[in-house]
Parts: C-alpha cells; sequence; structure tokens
C-alpha cells in the first residue's frame, strides 16, 4: 500500500515529503476521492477545480 498524501494548498496527490506542484509541506493522509487530470484544457473538472496541469489530484482534503 502506497503513503499518498495530499496537498492542502493544491490538493496534489504525492508519496513524497513536499508538493511538486507547489512546493508546500502541508500535505495530509486524510483525503477522499480523487481524479486524474490528463488533459486539463479540455476538461469541465478542471476547470472548476482551477487545475492547469495534468495529474491526480483530491476531491477534498482535511
Amino acid at each position: 500500500m502506497s503513503n499518498e498524501q495530499a496537498c492542502r494548498a493544491c490538493h496534489t496527490i504525492t508519496t513524497e515529503s513536499e508538493c511538486p506542484a507547489c512546493h508546500s509541506d502541508d500535505l495530509s493522509g486524510d483525503f477522499l476521492g480523487y481524479v486524474i487530470v490528463r488533459e486539463p484544457e479540455k476538461s469541465i473538472i478542471a476547470e472548476k477545480m482551477t487545475i492547469d496541469t495534468a495529474g491526480k489530484y483530491a476531491l477534498k482534503v482535511r
């Protein structure tokens, strides 16, 4: 089982100790649901979540 955590600032999911997207170290293992965005420029979900980079994102981070 992986040790995935979500960034509280940008919701990026990572296994590292720092967010690779925004370089925040405010991560949480307590998140609900996730979405994988492949083409953010064509995605309505990415638009609603203000995502402009492909990746794996948590829907809700506690």
